[in-house]
């Protein structure tokens, strides 16, 4: 029996919206490929299924449901299809997504990403507090530099902070202002707000600079050039190096108290649910502080040794990559769909909480493609 009806109708694109809100697509790593792989954003949303994989038999789900939005944490295309002949699983599943008018959304790596993603439910998980981004990523954050007359500054500034602007850490509204003297000549075609065309002006300006994140910069010049005065709005941006706390790749925390490394271990495989923990030498002292990134995490153990991690807790790890641990930190592979399998509950929680009521099902579907002889 499907569980959609006519009422409380949105568009695909709002709940989509909603998403990219939570975790934009520009904070995706460049091999990646979340976002809408199939579907169009103005279709009415009949309801959505949240799953890990939108895999074939997910899609069949969907269908039954009467569901039309499958929002997925993995891909099904990583890269580009040459035919869609049925040939593998990723034909098959775009073929009947398409064949039915199911929209499927992917939120991968731009989850992964935020402070609080995937690596974040997992600190929840374990109780872990004091938690903030492992490796906090560079280049994502913007500097606004523009120009405008004394008597317009506070509207203009209203304006760009409403579209996002100025944003620092727990502090909005935040920029720099100076007083100054802006000077021109409006030539001939111009429209000046003050002055006369060929006649040279002196005005006095506010020079206002401002932070914010770069998956707004559209957002925030657009709200620059319809609040300011000026015919043409002279403005910079600027790429700031600094680290952005907010973003980047997993999670670091503190256990309320600390915790004996076996009885850590335990808790940890109760509280993942996961059939099977793989771990390195126990170290001769308490677990106090956890490092955690969910899926293929490796990458990231020097800098969860140098953040003097007790334990790392991710997923995928080879059998010689165990011996970087090195005596200096316990590394912990709890499974790759294990580690981010509560993704669906994330992505369930922050919907309802923005959206209210509609059709919002998890997946039934286990679609971890490894299975554990105990």
């Amino acid at each position: 029996m499907a569980l959609s009806s006519t009422k409380n109708l949105m568009k695909i694109g709002a709940v989509l919206s909603c998403l990219e809100a939570l975790a934009p697509t520009a904070y995706q790593e460049s091999y990646d490929n979340a976002g809408l792989i199939v579907g169009d954003r103005s279709m009415q949303c009949t309801g959505a299924l949240l799953c890990l994989d939108s895999t074939e038999e997910v899609i069949d789900e969907a269908i039954e449901k009467g569901l039309n939005l499958v929002i997925a944490h993995h891909p099904i295309v990583f890269s580009g299809l040459k035919r869609f002949t049925g040939a593998n699983y990723v034909e098959r599943t775009i073929m009947k997504a398409i064949k039915h008018d199911i929209a499927v959304y992917a939120i991968h790596t731009n989850l992964d990403n935020v402070h609080n993603g995937v690596s974040a439910k997992i600190c929840e998980k374990l109780g872990l507090i004091n938690t903030k981004i492992l490796s906090p990523k560079t280049q994502l954050l913007r500097k606004l530099i523009f120009y405008v007359p004394k008597a317009n500054a506070d509207q203009v500034r209203k304006a760009v902070f409403a579209a996002g602007a100025g944003k620092i850490g727990n502090y909005d509204w935040c920029s720099f202002n100076v007083e100054g003297r802006g000077t021109y000549r409006p030539l001939e075609g111009a429209e000046p707000t003050a002055g006369k065309v060929g006649q040279w002006e002196q005005v006095e300006e506010t020079r206002i600079e401002l932070v914010f994140p770069k998956s707004i910069q559209g957002k925030v010049l657009a709200a620059l050039r319809a609040s300011h005065p000026y015919e043409e709005v002279a403005h910079e941006i600027i790429v700031i190096e600094n680290t952005w706390q907010q973003v980047g790749a997993g999670m670091i925390g503190d256990l309320p108290e600390p915790m004996e490394a076996m009885v850590f271990l335990k808790n940890m495989k109760e509280q993942m649910q996961t059939a099977c923990v793989k771990y390195t030498k126990l170290l001769d002292k308490p677990i106090r502080r956890v490092a955690v990134c969910g899926g293929s995490g490796g990458f990231l153990l020097r800098t969860a040794i140098a953040s003097k991690a007790d334990i790392f807790i991710t997923a995928d790890y080879k059998y010689h990559e165990f011996f970087d641990a090195n005596g200096r930190i316990v590394i912990a592979d709890i499974g790759h769909f294990e580690s981010e399998q509560f993704t669906a509950e994330l992505l369930y929680t922050h919907l309802k909480e923005k959206m209210g009521n509609f059709a919002l099902v998890f997946s039934v579907v286990r679609t971890n493609p490894v299975n554990y002889l105990t």
